[in-house]
């Protein structure tokens, strides 16, 4: 009885000292949501493999394989990309930070991606409208490299909008992608990624919405996108979440300004 009665003591006791704690320093910022750096390109994975497609007119998947081929250039540039920095951020909303000064808050831990460690230093300032985010990566060991900062934004305090602007790599700190996004402050509808860093895809980007946009469509994707870092093209995409339909509109491409449709099966329709 006389352990369980301390035991009870030093829970009150340690539970005040962590609300006086929390009563001084103030809460730590909300981090955004784990979708504001991440496009659902699932759509274009079901199923088939975009890069199994073969770009030849008269195949029965035309149009959601010209989609799925250039939905896959963008997943490729995100994984090259942001593969340690979004593994860093996810891993983030499982610890538990710590006060380092005013208005200021520290995740630190390890993330694996691909077998290689990091260390990974989340710092987030809240002021006044919004929160201003820093993450710093350590990679120690073979091919390691000093902290640096990969990647940095801010989210507003009600978590309905934010950005992210992520550097290039630990020898080359440019930037190489923006990032835009919007929700409804639990989850994200709209995300924009522009890529920024000079080359021959500099300004092209890609926007997410996951609203209706016809009463058959749910999502879509608009893509600017250079073919040889002169000339620009538009390309627009719309398809049920659902039952995984959708049409795709590129003039550059088909040579018209009409939809191209697909059915559940992904094989092509002429659009109603």
């Amino acid at each position: 009885m006389k352990k369980y009665f301390t035991l009870l003591l030093l829970t009150v006791f340690l539970a005040s000292i962590m609300t006086s704690c929390k009563k001084k320093h103030g809460d730590p910022p909300i981090l955004p949501p784990q979708e504001s750096m991440i496009i659902d390109f699932s759509n274009f994975e079901s199923g088939k493999k975009s890069s199994d497609f073969t770009a030849q007119k008269g195949v029965n998947d035309y149009n959601w394989g010209f989609s799925a081929l250039v939905a896959k250039y963008w997943t490729d540039v995100i994984f090259v990309t942001l593969a340690v920095p979004v593994a860093a951020f996810d891993l983030a909303l499982d610890q538990d930070p710590v006060w380092i000064e005013k208005n200021t808050w520290q995740w630190s831990y390890d993330v694996t991606v691909l077998s290689v460690k990091f260390k990974a230093r989340l710092v987030g300032l809240i002021r006044s409208t919004d929160v201003l985010w820093k993450m710093y990566i350590t990679r120690e060991g073979t091919g390691g490299f000093a902290e640096f900062l990969w990647f940095e934004g801010t989210s507003n305090l009600d978590r309905k909008g934010g950005s992210w602007t992520l550097n290039y790599s630990s020898s080359d700190q440019t930037p190489v992608l923006s990032v835009t996004w919007t929700g409804d402050g639990t989850k994200v509808t709209y995300v924009k990624y522009t890529y920024v860093r000079n080359g021959t895809f500099k300004n092209s980007y890609i926007e997410y919405k996951t609203s209706a946009t016809s009463a058959s469509f749910d999502s879509s994707y608009k893509i600017y996108y250079s073919t040889n870092g002169v000339d620009y093209n538009e390309m627009n995409v719309e398809w049920n979440s659902v039952n995984f339909s959708g049409r795709v509109k590129c003039q550059a491409f088909y040579s018209d300004t009409n939809w191209h449709c697909w059915n559940e099966n992904y094989v092509d329709i002429t659009c109603p």
